[in-house]
């Protein structure tokens, strides 16, 4: 099984360096970073920031150890760590994201 796991960053600086880290520790194939501005609230006031989100491409089995290492790399007390199950997909790609977090 697969996942995409998402997690959000104080900047692209950061992703870029949870990404690598990721990608070079065979946690994660791929890891995708954009700018986004995100709106929540943060002890009882609403607060929007500039940020940046990573879409991350995995085994299923792995995205425990991705929480982990994104945890101890990550400058937020809370960061954003999400994960969905991929259902389906290029088996070529899927075949390939097996390969390289073997």
């Amino acid at each position: 099984m697969y996942s995409t796991v998402y997690i959000t960053a104080k900047d692209p600086d950061e992703a870029r360096r949870i990404a690598r880290a990721l990608v070079s520790e065979r946690l994660v194939a791929c890891a995708n970073v954009w700018p986004i501005t995100s709106v929540f609230n943060w002890e009882g006031a609403q607060e929007e920031s500039a940020e940046a989100a990573m879409i991350c491409k995995t085994r299923t089995a792995l995205v425990p150890d991705v929480i982990k290492r994104v945890k101890a790399l990550h400058s937020y007390e809370v960061p954003c760590i999400t994960s969905w199950k991929i259902d389906s997909g290029s088996r070529d790609y899927l075949d390939w994201v097996d390969k390289e977090t073997g």
